[in-house]
C-alpha cells in the first residue's frame, strides 16, 4: 500500500514539471543553498533590448519596463502571464505622438542649411554644392531621404530627419560646404594695400582686385593640387590673352591674365562645373565668367598680384 501511494506522488509530481515546462525553475543543490540553474528563455530582466543592444530602463523607468513583442501586446513574464502595466491614460485612448520639431524648411537661409546640404550630398540625395538656401531641390533631397527611411515626407527638416541623417554622415569639411562658392573672404595681405593689385588669398581662396586699399572685386578662385601647386609671392601681370588656349595642356583659358611662367589668373569651365572637387594645373581659376571678364578689361600690364595664405 504505502508503494502504490509513492508511485502516485512520484507520478503527480512528474505531471507537474511536465505542465509547468521550462517556466518552472530546476533547481540544484550546492551545500546547503538551493539555486535555481535554468530559468523562462522569456524573461528579460531589466527591460528589453534596443536597437544599439542597451537594456531599456525598468518599470520605473517607463515602457521599458514591459516585454513587448512590437505589435503593442504585453506579453507575460515570469508569473504565468500577468499583464504589464499600461503606459495608457485612463480611459483608454493613447497618448498623443509628439511632432518632431522643424528646424530648417523651404526658404531658410544660414551655415546651418549649408551644413544640411553638404550631409545630404554626402548620402548622394543632393548633386549640387551645398548654397545656404533651403531651395526647391532641397527640399526634393529632403523628401526622397525621408521617404526612403519611413519619415513623414515633409520635405522640411526635423529633429527626427536631421538625428538621421546626422548618424550617417560625417561632419563636412570647409571645402564640402563651400564647394561651389559663398565662402567669406579673407582679410587682405598688407603686400596688397597699395597700388593695382590682384590679391589672392589661398586661405579663403578669394581673389579681391584692390585699388589703394579698397576692394573693387570679389571673385572666388581655385588652384592647383599638391602636384602643381600655384606659386606663392609678389609678381606682376606680364601678359594678357582673351582667348588663350594651353597647347601643354589642350584645354582653353578664356581671359588670360600671366603672372609666373606659364600661370595665370583666368576663366575655368571645369571649375564652374565640378566647384572645389576639381583642380587647375596651377593657375588661378575663377568660376564667374562674367566677373573675370569685367576683370580683365580692368586689369593693366604690369599691376601686382599677391598670392599668399
Amino acid at each position: 500500500m504505502r508503494t502504490r501511494d509513492m508511485r502516485r506522488a512520484v507520478a503527480a509530481l512528474a505531471t507537474l514539471v511536465v505542465v509547468g515546462g521550462c517556466t518552472g525553475p530546476v533547481v540544484r543543490v550546492d551545500g546547503d543553498q538551493r539555486q535555481p540553474d535554468r530559468v523562462d528563455a522569456t524573461a528579460t530582466p531589466g527591460g528589453p533590448l534596443t536597437d544599439d543592444g542597451d537594456r531599456a530602463t525598468g518599470s520605473g523607468g517607463g515602457s521599458g519596463g514591459s516585454n513587448s513583442d512590437g505589435d503593442g501586446d504585453q506579453k507575460g513574464g515570469e508569473s504565468g502571464g500577468r499583464a504589464a502595466p499600461s503606459s495608457a491614460p485612463p480611459g483608454g485612448n493613447p497618448a498623443p505622438a509628439v511632432p518632431a520639431k522643424v528646424l530648417w524648411s523651404r526658404g531658410d537661409e544660414g551655415f546651418e542649411v549649408r551644413e544640411l546640404q553638404a550631409r545630404l550630398r554626402q548620402v548622394a540625395w543632393l548633386h549640387v554644392g551645398p548654397t545656404g538656401t533651403y531651395d526647391d531641390l532641397t527640399v526634393q533631397a529632403v523628401k526622397g531621404f525621408q521617404g526612403k527611411r519611413g519619415l513623414p515626407r515633409t520635405g522640411s527638416t526635423d529633429t527626427a530627419t536631421w538625428a538621421r541623417l546626422v548618424g550617417m554622415t560625417r561632419e563636412p569639411g570647409k571645402w564640402e560646404l563651400y564647394a561651389f562658392g559663398g565662402q567669406p573672404a579673407a582679410e587682405p595681405d598688407p603686400r596688397c594695400l597699395t597700388g593695382r593689385v590682384l590679391c589672392v588669398s589661398k586661405t579663403s581662396r578669394t581673389l579681391r582686385w584692390m585699388v589703394n586699399g579698397t576692394t573693387l572685386t570679389t571673385v572666388e578662385v581655385r588652384f592647383g593640387s599638391q602636384y602643381t601647386p600655384t606659386r606663392e609671392g609678389v609678381f606682376s601681370v606680364y601678359f594678357k590673352s582673351r582667348d588663350h588656349w594651353s597647347t601643354l595642356y589642350d584645354t582653353a583659358m578664356p581671359y588670360a591674365m600671366f603672372f609666373s611662367g606659364g600661370q595665370a589668373v583666368h576663366y575655368s569651365s571645369d571649375f564652374a562645373a565640378r566647384g572645389y572637387y576639381g583642380a587647375s594645373h596651377g593657375c588661378v581659376n575663377v568660376r564667374d565668367e562674367a566677373a573675370i571678364a569685367r576683370l580683365f578689361a580692368q586689369v593693366r600690364i604690369g599691376d601686382k598680384v599677391v598670392v599668399h595664405w
